[in-house]
């Protein structure tokens, strides 16, 4: 454990740039050959003891954007979907995918059929590239769906590590890895497509309202702009080519894949991907291998961290920052983490429509502020009420957020973006923020009713939905209940015509629809919901029961 203080800090200025170069970068594919050419001899990433190097990433990649442009006949602008965690194959895939001028659908492992057929069909993909561990939940709804091209990315792919991979569902048993396309595409021209700021990047799916997710569509351009404001805000710390990122958050949330990938692959920084952040215990053996100068996490992964044995005794002399997001940091989390590191967690805020980053507090500021923080440069953020006008210093108002990382828009859905997006420019969040006396901001509440759990947006109407086709539901609401290991879990508030339906069999049917995170923890059974005059159920007075 380290004792000493953490000097780098003391000189660190409080407030931020006005703005960024928007063009520093012809786009993120021109910002990623550049570091492999620069850091050519680095290592770029870790997993499972296996490292790759930039030059090394740089030809893999060069080898499956030759495999999906000539063997598949992929275009500029098709999108393929990558199912992964945090492991080697991520990143070579991913680079592949951009360096071929393609969209990359980012999924998450633990999705249903159910949620992997909407974002599929929805991202109108033929390709998807695919962890083997969970291909059952492909095998089970593929014929929905327009994937031709399956390619299975298992855990040793892309290295010349043998490890151990979960066994590969038999309808697959016959699809290419990414091992064998790199061999093949080895022996296939790579054409280098012109790509620009303009250019989609990646379809980012959130939760809706409606009960589907929706793609927010970011630009290389919204990538750059936000790469370049986090290199304005915390460039001066870090050293080139020496820096080493731990990603234990996964790498198809956007906060992740802009901070700990984009933004250190810029640094020439060795990223140390973690697969499984849930083996606290294994986690912390690994941060022990490692004199590591940043990482990026939850609330509930600081706290799970600081509640596991020997993480105490970790080298912490290296570590420049701690960055918090997904959730609000508690501050006895932040206050143990001071106490163990040497510093606070720093706070900021963004959504998967603006890249992420919106807010965050700068590395000068020495304390906890329970706060986001300041605005990024060259982003403008205001406070307005349900008129849309601006609220006074200290008043609670929706935060809107005008800047080059905000999305232009929702994939192919023009109802959504009529509702969130405003004429001159301007995103709606749907969070809840007051002005401090510091002109810090401070989320206070979400409009959206979205639930918070381990850092994951649960949306109430799609569990909603999914619990409403049960035989004997008459009615149901979701809201979110404090919990003290994920923050927030879901409650379900159920009206039943059938009295022998049980709770658990609302949770079975949940989880058979729905990624484990989302499947109500309680189960309530009333006789009616609360509801307004004109129908709309009350969730303000059921979070009161």
């Amino acid at each position: 454990m380290s004792s000493g203080t953490h000097h780098f800090l003391d000189k660190q200025s409080i407030s931020f740039p006005k703005t960024i170069d928007e063009n520093a970068y012809s786009s993120v594919v021109d910002l990623i050959e550049q570091s492999c050419e620069k850091f050519a001899e680095r290592p770029a990433f870790s997993s499972f003891g296996q490292v790759l190097s930039y030059a090394e990433i740089e030809r893999k990649s060069a080898y499956v954007a030759a495999y999906l442009q000539a063997e598949l006949g992929l275009k500029k602008g098709d999108r393929v979907a990558l199912m992964s965690p945090n492991i080697m194959a991520f990143p070579v895939a991913m680079l592949g995918i951009l360096r071929a001028g393609l969209v990359q659908v980012n999924v998450n492992p633990l999705y249903t059929g159910r949620e992997l057929t909407h974002q599929l069909n929805d991202a109108d993909t033929d390709t998807i590239i695919i962890y083997g561990g969970v291909t059952d939940t492909l095998a089970e709804m593929i014929d929905q769906t327009s994937v031709k091209h399956v390619i299975i990315a298992n855990l040793g792919d892309t290295t010349n590590g043998r490890l151990p991979s979960p066994k590969v569902n038999d309808r697959f048993k016959d699809s290419i890895t990414l091992n064998d396309v790199l061999e093949q595409g080895a022996t296939l021209s790579f054409k280098k497509p012109s790509v620009d700021l303009s250019d989609l990047i990646f379809l980012q799916y959130t939760g809706g309202t409606t009960g589907l997710s929706k793609g927010a569509a970011l630009s290389h351009g919204n990538l750059v702009s936000n790469i370049m404001m986090y290199d304005a805000v915390a460039g001066e710390i870090t050293l080139e080519g020496r820096d080493i990122v731990i990603t234990a958050l996964p790498l198809y949330h956007i906060f992740a894949l802009m901070v700990n990938f984009l933004a250190y692959f810029k640094y020439g920084a060795l990223n140390v991907l973690i697969a499984n952040p849930r083996d606290l215990q294994g986690f912390v053996t690994e941060l022990g291998k490692w004199k590591f100068s940043a990482i990026s996490g939850v609330n509930t992964l600081y706290n799970g961290l600081l509640h596991t044995p020997s993480f105490a005794d970790l080298n912490f002399d290296n570590l420049k920052v701690a960055w918090g997001g997904g959730a609000a940091i508690q501050r006895v989390v932040s206050d143990k983490w001071l106490e163990l590191t040497g510093q606070h967690i720093k706070e900021g805020y963004g959504l998967s429509e603006t890249s992420p980053i919106l807010t965050i507090n700068p590395l000068g500021v020495r304390h906890f502020t329970e706060t986001v923080g300041l605005p990024m440069p060259s982003t403008e953020i205001t406070l307005r009420d349900t008129e849309g006008n601006e609220v006074l210093d200290g008043e609670p108002g929706e935060l809107w957020a005008r800047g080059p990382q905000v999305m232009n828009g929702y994939w192919r859905n023009p109802e959504a973006n009529a509702e969130v997006m405003t004429e001159d420019g301007f995103f709606k969040t749907g969070d809840i923020a007051i002005l401090t006396e510091e002109g810090y901001y401070k989320i206070v509440d979400r409009i959206k009713d979205m639930v918070l759990v381990s850092g994951f947006n649960v949306y109430p109407t799609e569990i909603e939905n999914v619990i409403a086709e049960i035989p004997g539901i008459v009615e149901v609401a979701v809201i979110g209940v404090p919990n003290d290991k994920t923050g927030e879990s879901v409650k379900a508030f159920v009206v039943r015509s059938i009295d022998g339906l049980s709770g658990q069999e609302v949770k079975d049917y949940c989880r058979d629809n729905l990624a484990a995170y989302k499947v109500p923890k309680h189960v309530e059974f009333i006789d009616e919901l609360p509801k307004s005059t004109v129908g709309k159920i009350l969730r303000r007075e059921l979070r009161n029961l």
